[in-house]
């Protein structure tokens, strides 16, 4: 085996190490880390300054087995993710979270957050050490594909429908994200329109949108975003819209379904739906 060897690559050949890593992480453990390969994807829905850094990776003989990612979520806010494979000996966890506090110096301005799960003892004493604050807290939650809900159909007034059949129409994620989410989203290796749904209600007016993640190599299913705008809101459109996405996902192979929550209500409908919260996140912040 080759020694481990660091590097730093940006743009498409960062988004493919993210890739190799983040599925080396699940296929080396179940439920282990934050993310999917379909989150950094996700993430590229909209232009980010961070495109342009050159994040750090430590790479053997079979792929990237560490790295730091770095995310800005605007100009004076950055998220930093120090990323190790369970079970790899070198880097250490140390070492990486070296590496990610130079990136952070070398590249983010403003604010920068971490995210750690309040089981990783070890980062956590890292990012406490570091002095960074305690913020926001977030949830994930696993779904086995065979224990899926039946579908619920939308209310009378309402259709499900995905961009395969409004491919021609704008996107209804376009004014959160920007117009140009549906080219970039379409850019996405993980990307399948007949997973991008919505409800629009009988006038062809737009009530919610989903979007839905496969990962043929480690086999989950990623849920994210749901969205239901607020006129629409208490009308069942949120679980008709995620039993038929979690649905087509188990159609397409998924055996296990992930999906992250903050809020109360948020996690009423996924756990109403039969997801399982495995796991707590603590967002460290600190100012630069």
């Amino acid at each position: 085996m080759l020694a481990v060897q660091e590097i730093r690559v940006s743009e498409g050949k960062a988004l493919t190490l993210a890739t190799e890593l983040l599925r080396r992480v699940r296929l080396a453990e179940r439920e282990a880390g934050l993310w999917e390969a379909a989150d950094v994807e996700w993430w590229g829905r909209k232009a980010r300054r961070s495109e342009g850094v050159e994040q750090l990776f430590w790479v053997d003989g079979d792929g990237p087995v560490a790295g730091v990612l770095l995310t800005s979520w605007a100009d004076d806010l950055w998220q930093c993710d120090p990323i190790v494979v369970p079970g790899v000996t070198s880097p250490s966890v140390d070492q990486v979270w070296a590496g990610a506090m130079a990136q952070v110096g070398r590249h983010a301005a403003g604010s920068f957050e971490v995210p750690v799960r309040d089981d990783d003892r070890q980062l956590s004493e890292l990012v406490a050490g570091a002095g960074l604050v305690a913020g926001e807290r977030s949830s994930v939650a696993w779904m086995e594909a065979a224990h899926r809900p039946p579908i619920d159909v939308p209310p009378a007034g309402f259709v499900l429908v995905d961009r395969t059949q409004r491919s021609d129409s704008p996107h209804p994620m376009r004014l959160r994200n920007g117009e140009g989410v549906a080219e970039r989203l379409r850019r996405c290796s993980l990307y399948d329109p007949e997973l991008d749904l919505a409800i629009e209600t009988s006038d062809g007016q737009g009530a919610a949108y989903s979007l839905y993640w496969f990962d043929p190599v480690t086999g989950v299913g990623l849920v994210e975003p749901v969205r239901v705008e607020d006129e629409y809101h208490r009308r069942g459109l949120a679980r008709a819209m995620l039993t038929a996405g979690i649905d087509r996902l188990a159609a397409r192979g998924a055996r296990r379904i992930k999906v992250g929550f903050e809020s109360a209500p948020a996690a009423a409908l996924y756990q109403g739906v039969g997801f399982r919260p495995t796991a707590t996140v603590t967002f460290y912040k600190a100012t630069i």
